[in-house]
């Protein structure tokens, strides 16, 4: 019940009434079941998730905070942790249910519902939505062409003074904001480390080590270069994860987790899409190549369908850019050198991979 009553921000007494306005039916208190909701650590906006049973209805709810809530902010530098807590646009997430973005959204993608938004203390806010039952079936490249489809047409739509007027943020400040803090910390950083690079895993990386450090050198350019381009509000982490296929068919994609919400270059959307999987261990990194060629043009179809031609170069340069920015610097698991774990050096070299592919892809298309 404490749960509960922290997440509606009522007191004890008057919980079962909130659940039934929630609900919109009668809610026994003996029959109220909280459970959390396991979740791998993704925004630090988020702060717990859990599943509401009451009698034969359930709602999911997510609690969202300022980052000061934030226990890995500790870890931190304490000047970057004090910019990044400050900076970091923790509410970002409901911008999903906004009018301007609801009416963006193309046949084929929806949200899902929202019950209820409840404004709590202490900068935070839960989210109580629907519980979606996903579909089971794994992402194949036909999945991933249809998705990458739908993002180019949310994404076209998106390019409008009323969409993009749903934030007060400038071009790229999102990705020039991990970038500075992030990328710059948690990337250049270990790069740069002789001790790291020499170790047996990564000895032979060597050229990658110098490729990488090569281009983010050029880091600052890289971000003026991407704030010329056509700029959508994105998705921000359209990754597998964040467009669920629901089992009732109600939609192709039901899109969740909203990140990254300022303007980006049209195609940014593309970054997350490729690598989201791969970076959580469901993908082979040797899919990547695959998975890229299908999703690009199938995006720019996208684009086309609501009469955004003529911007393949700008497109390709900006997906590439981007996802390197963003996955090719500090993707590295470097907790995990020297484990006598074979699934351990399986998931470091995989990420190597990734990180491999992701600055060939931008040489390549920089030839």
């Amino acid at each position: 019940m404490d749960v509960l009553v922290d997440l509606l921000g009522v007191p004890a007494g008057t919980v079962p009434a909130a659940l039934a306005d929630i609900l919109g039916a009668p809610v026994d208190p003996d029959g109220v079941t909280v459970a959390p909701v396991a979740y791998s650590s993704g925004s630090p906006a988020t702060g717990g998730l859990w599943r509401v049973r009451a009698g034969d209805r359930t709602v999911f709810v997510k609690l969202l905070h300022h980052l000061r809530h934030w226990p890995a902010l500790a870890l931190m530098p304490p000047e970057i942790a004090g910019m990044f807590a400050a900076e970091f646009p923790w509410r970002t997430e409901i911008e999903l249910w906004d009018p301007r973005v609801q009416a963006s959204l193309p046949d084929g993608l929806r949200a899902p519902v929202l019950h209820r938004l409840v404004e709590l203390p202490d900068d935070r806010l839960s989210l109580w939505q629907e519980n979606l039952v996903e579909a089971t079936t794994a992402w194949d490249l036909g999945r991933f062409e249809r998705a990458a489809f739908l993002l180019g047409r949310w994404n076209a739509r998106s390019t409008t003074p009323e969409v993009l007027a749903v934030t007060d943020f400038p071009p790229g400040f999102a990705l020039r904001m991990y970038a500075e803090r992030s990328v710059a910390f948690r990337g250049m950083g270990p790069l740069r480390s002789d001790g790291i690079w020499h170790h047996p895993w990564l000895a032979d990386h060597g050229d990658l080590r110098a490729g990488l450090l090569e281009e983010g050198a050029r880091i600052p350019d890289l971000l003026d270069r991407l704030d010329t381009y056509p700029q959508a509000l994105p998705h921000g982490d359209a990754s597998p994860q964040n467009l669920l296929v629901p089992v009732d068919g109600s939609a192709e994609f039901v899109v969740i987790d909203l990140s990254f919400r300022t303007p980006h270059a049209l195609g940014f959307d593309l970054g997350q899409l490729l690598v989201g999987l791969t970076h959580a261990g469901l993908l082979p990194a040797a899919m990547l190549p695959r998975i890229s060629a299908v999703i690009v043009p199938a995006y720019l179809r996208g684009l086309a369908a609501e009469g955004v031609a003529d911007r393949e170069a700008d497109v390709r340069d900006a997906f590439v850019t981007s996802v390197l920015l963003r996955s090719g610097f500090d993707g590295f698991l470097y907790d995990l050198l020297g484990s006598d774990d074979e699934r351990s050096r399986h998931a470091f070299d995989e990420r190597v991979t990734m990180s491999r592919f992701l600055l060939e892809q931008y040489r390549l298309q920089h030839a």
